[in-house]
């Protein structure tokens, strides 16, 4: 038997050798840029028949949060492509590797110092374009000159704004951008006086007249002057520019290659000057490059990703990129051809990058984005006055600063924890050395056979499930942060301490609980009463219960960003109902707190009644028919035969499945994170999940976030046990 394994592990491991070597890139790249590396990729591949690179798109904010959770356990992508803010975060985790030692000093001198941003001395990465700035777009079917001061913008703005047939519905906007995002009125804020950081990059500057002026200039233009919808995010700006929906938009130049794509004929310029001040809007300029891992699976994996790497910022890739999509080259040589020369958008872009600033790179400005986002969303819908909320994001952000940069040092606590841990895993080892012994001895024992086909299931168990779990608790007992990713220690009972010490840490419990309890009486309510109507009165059971499958067959993610559409204030075809059919006003949804908790709820129960209704279909079938036959002998109703027969019997089988239906909604931060678009309005919708999943990978409070779910993990223990143990007790009177 063995002389039959040995040539088949030697023609193995020669094929192995033979394969390719596989280099993988996670980007964030929009549809038209991604066809264009899709091209370069293609041709790269050709030129190295032994190198195979597979391409994988993601959002930013999920790139980030991937790329982070790989590089954990030592693994990931071997080349990350995004903007310049990550290259803080990402080098002092310690994931990512300094180019220098890899390209040289002397290959950053032909880029353009933009594209090779500095941090701590080295350079974590090279861009393949330079702006990705933010710029005045304005459609030349109804604007021929853009405006030159906010003053043309406004005039021009109510112009432009028009109600075509009279319906009471903006059919065309004057302007429109992602004006909900500190990105995007960004700029503004130096315009009325000051930037939001000092001059180190690092302290912010937010509690500032600038700011409470550019809060009062965002409203003035949605409430008084009406030229900006009353709400917009940035697909819903991004389709009114492309249908002509809108006359002016503020985006980036990475649109353009979008918009040449849908026909529309359109000029750049830079935003508006500020009437009041005299002064420009300043567009954070900077790049979107690649960097290396620093986690390598071989050295040929290296070589061939740092191969990789010098062709994507080559002349000849920049060129291709210049040429389909309209970006500004980083390399200087690129600059010199009339591919970049001839293009006068490239021309009027280097013209409002002069007016630009650096986009700063250090990991506190994560923090500064968070605490503006937080106030300033509180700000439009109304619950907070400016000059209160450019007070409040400056100390929000000094503390949320603090936060990611502590470093907790081993104490006592440390040390007793160890002694705890110590002595549970010889207790574990002593009361489980049976069926250890026992367990290893199969695998020479006369079941081997079955011991080794049960392996790989232990190993990937072990792999998934066991691991992990224990590893988050014990990084829950630790100082694991942004500073100390590589080289973290226990510190004992810090987080908990912190975690059940924290008001908000029961308010959000509280408001996870009437999330769970709400979703969970529609889910059953709602799935047992189709599942009666489909099985007593609908004919055709088989194509209802496949139709009514579908919310919860259709992925969580698609789900949820459809509903966040359909809840769009302007746009969405709920206040569309709400208007013409029962004749209401259309409701803020994801503008106030309270409608915003609501509308994630709608999406939830729409995604979780299928489950409920398939579980109690297949409890009513073992229901036998004779039951409701007697029933109605005896003159009950429909109502009395539910009651004392359907339900009853219904119970043993809907209680499990509600059981695990409230530890999954419990859990699910999915569609809070996505309708409410990350806690929108002001994270005020956060259930415990989603704040712990921002604590980790927006805040870095990688230990905070570990102790907060393992305290999640004992309530539901605590949940699901006190259930079952109820359960077993009604069951067995």
């Amino acid at each position: 038997m063995k002389f039959w394994i040995l040539p088949f592990l030697i023609f193995a491991s020669l094929t192995a050798r033979a394969e390719d070597v596989r280099i993988q890139i996670w980007h964030q790249m929009i549809y038209g840029h991604r066809q264009v590396l899709a091209e370069a990729l293609e041709k790269f591949e050709k030129e190295n028949p032994g190198i195979t690179v597979q391409a994988t798109y993601r959002e930013t904010e999920e790139l980030r949060s991937s790329f982070q959770s790989a590089a954990m356990g030592g693994s990931g992508p071997e080349l990350v492509y995004g903007p310049s803010d990550q290259v803080g975060p990402f080098a002092t985790m310690g994931i990512v590797r300094p180019l220098d030692e890899v390209l040289g000093s002397d290959y950053f001198q032909n880029f353009d110092p933009l594209a090779a941003p500095v941090y701590d001395g080295k350079h974590y990465m090279i861009g393949d374009a330079v702006g990705n700035h933010l710029m005045l777009l304005y459609n030349k079917k109804f604007i021929t000159t853009p405006p030159k001061n906010s003053q043309e913008l406004i005039e021009l703005g109510k112009k432009m704004t028009v109600d075509t047939n009279g319906d009471g519905k903006i059919d065309r906007w004057g302007l429109v951008f992602n004006y909900t995002e500190p990105f995007f009125f960004a700029p503004f804020i130096p315009a009325f006086g000051e930037a939001f950081l000092k001059a180190d990059g690092v302290t912010p500057n937010l509690n500032t007249t600038a700011l409470k002026d550019t809060f009062q200039f965002i409203l003035k233009l949605r409430d008084q002057d009406k030229i900006i919808p009353k709400e917009c995010d940035y697909e819903t700006a991004n389709a009114l520019f492309k249908e002509n929906k809108a006359a002016m938009l503020i985006n980036g130049d990475w649109s353009w290659g979008d918009y040449q794509q849908a026909k529309v004929d359109f000029g750049i310029a830079r935003i508006p000057m500020i009437s009041e001040t005299g002064k420009w809007p300043s567009p954070l300029v900077g790049t979107k490059g690649y960097s290396l891992n620093a986690n390598m699976k071989s050295e040929a994996h290296y070589e061939a990703a740092v191969k990789l790497l010098k062709y994507l910022t080559s002349t000849p890739v920049q060129l291709l990129f210049a040429e389909k999509v309209g970006v500004l080259p980083s390399n200087l040589q690129a600059r010199e051809s009339d591919i970049v020369k001839n293009n006068p958008l490239l021309k009027i872009s280097a013209d409002i990058m002069e007016v630009g600033t650096p986009m700063p790179v250090t990991p506190e400005v994560r923090a500064v984005w968070d605490s503006l986002r937080i106030q300033y969303q509180k700000v439009l819908a109304g619950s907070l006055q400016p000059q209160a909320a450019a007070e409040q994001a400056q100390i929000t952000a000094e503390q949320q600063i603090r936060d990611m940069n502590e470093v907790l040092t081993p104490g006592v606590g440390a040390t007793v924890l160890k002694v705890i841990f110590g002595i549970g895993i010889v207790l574990l080892i002593w009361l489980t050395r049976n069926s250890l012994v026992a367990f290893f001895k199969g695998f020479r024992g006369p079941q081997r056979f079955a011991y080794y086909m049960m392996l790989p299931a232990f190993i990937g168990i072990f792999a998934v499930i066991i691991y992990p779990f224990f590893y988050n608790i014990a990084i829950s007992f630790s100082n694991f942060s942004l500073r100390t990713f590589q080289d973290w220690s226990l510190v004992g009972f810090h987080h908990y301490i912190a975690a059940l010490s924290d008001p908000r840490f029961y308010s959000l419990f509280l408001k996870t609980v009437i999330w769970t309890v709400v979703n969970i009486v529609f889910h059953v309510s709602i799935g047992v009463f189709l599942a009666v109507i489909i099985n007593q009165v609908i004919a055709g059971k088989g194509f209802w219960r496949a139709l009514l499958i579908i919310p919860w067959a259709v992925p969580q993610y698609i789900t949820a960003l459809t509903w966040r559409a359909m809840f769009n204030q302007e746009y969405g075809p709920i206040n569309i109902f709400l208007q013409q059919f029962l004749h209401m006003s259309p409701v803020q949804w994801l503008s106030q707190p309270t409608t915003a908790f609501a509308a994630c709820i709608l999406t939830n129960v729409w995604l979780g009644f299928p489950f409920m209704m398939i579980v109690a279909l297949g409890g009513l079938q073992s229901i036998p028919s004779s039951l409701y036959e007697a029933a109605r002998l005896d003159g009950a109703n429909a109502w009395q035969r539910f009651r004392h027969i359907t339900w009853p019997l219904l119970l043993p089988v809907m209680a499990p499945a509600a059981l695990l239906g409230s530890i999954w909604t419990f859990n699910n931060l999915n569609v809070i994170w996505l309708v409410s678009n990350s806690g929108e309005p002001g994270d005020q919708t956060h259930i415990l999940v989603s704040y712990v999943y921002k604590a980790a990978f927006n805040l870095y409070r990688y230990g905070y976030a570990a102790s907060v779910s393992v305290i999640i993990f004992l309530i539901l223990v605590i949940w699901g046990l006190g259930s079952l143990k109820s359960q077993f007790k009604k069951e067995t009177k």
